[in-house]
């Protein structure tokens, strides 16, 4: 069982950066190496952090069977004792989700992280009618990811609101800075507002004057003090701290994160490796990067530890 509320889950979560850890694989078989993955937790939450998604997008969340998500998360949850809140996945569709979320439940998780359905397009009233009938599968504060097939403007998610006290949480993986000017301004303090754009600490700067004062890092996988400094940056408005950070990795890490599709995951376990912490390949339909591409980041990561 939580032991957070909703509102004290959502009001939690706000209070520091979020991490997104990977799902550690065996380089034999792509099993869960589920040793590995525990005794990483151990070394990442010796950092600060304000909450944990387990098998998250990061954590390949669409590439693990529903028995594996749940030793991920029991996992995470019996590695965390209670020192921050996990937040579950959820996914796929409606009946789905909502299995996701009694099985979060009873794997004494903290919260949900609601992802887009697979596949289907859908208009905004079916998706509204979707994140409603998750919410009201379980008892725990629910955070919506606002991306791509499942999107909502300000009017559908003030409605969701009154109808969902457990909606505590709006995850933007859309970036138009207008939508989320109107949210905000409808909406203000009724949610935690998270960055959720891949590699968030570019956008972190001008999305905390929008009220998103907390962000999922990546990053925070392989280079931890560093994810906590630049986020420490950014809530002081340093902005001479983040534009120089920018330039000097995250910018460079952008530009080769880019060079293939689906490397926004792939390029954070090779950050993994890069450090001696390796946490296995990532599983189809991604694929690794290069032995050069390994070597440039590196590079990059070199300049940062």
């Amino acid at each position: 069982m939580s032991r957070y509320t909703p509102v004290e889950f959502a009001r939690q979560i706000g209070t520091g950066l979020l991490s997104f850890p990977v799902t550690h694989f065996s380089r034999a078989d792509l099993s869960f190496d589920e040793r590995a993955y525990r005794a990483n937790l151990n070394w990442l939450f010796s950092h600060d952090a304000a909450g944990l998604f387990a098998a998250g997008g990061t954590g390949e969340f669409f590439s693990l069977t529903p028995a594996e998500v749940d030793r991920v998360l029991r996992a995470a949850v019996e590695e965390t004792n209670g020192r921050i809140p996990v937040i579950a996945p959820a996914g796929y569709g409606t009946a789905m989700a909502q299995q996701y979320c009694q099985a979060a439940e009873a794997a004494g998780a903290d919260g949900i992280l609601l992802l887009p359905p697979y596949l289907t397009e859908a208009d905004t009233d079916g998706v509204a009618r979707h994140i409603e009938a998750v919410c009201k599968s379980t008892r725990l504060g629910v955070i919506v990811y606002n991306r791509a097939n499942q999107r909502l403007d300000d009017v559908a998610l003030a409605r969701l609101a009154e109808r969902c006290p457990n909606l505590v949480g709006f995850k933007d993986g859309v970036g138009d800075i207008e939508l989320m000017t109107r949210i905000y301004a409808r909406l203000g303090d009724r949610f935690t507002y998270v960055g959720g754009l891949p590699t968030a600490e570019t956008f972190a700067l001008p999305y905390l004057e929008m009220g998103v004062t907390t962000y999922s890092s990546a990053i925070f996988n392989f280079a931890p003090r560093w994810a906590l400094d630049f986020y420490a940056a950014v809530r002081a408005r340093d902005h001479a701290t983040v534009y120089a950070e920018l330039k000097k990795f995250v910018l460079p890490y952008i530009e080769l994160r880019n060079r293939k599709r689906g490397y926004a995951v792939s390029i954070v376990k090779a950050g993994m490796s890069v450090i001696g912490r390796d946490a296995g390949p990532v599983r189809t339909p991604l694929t690794d990067l290069t032995e050069s591409e390994v070597a440039e980041l590196a590079a990059l990561v070199a300049r940062i530890r």
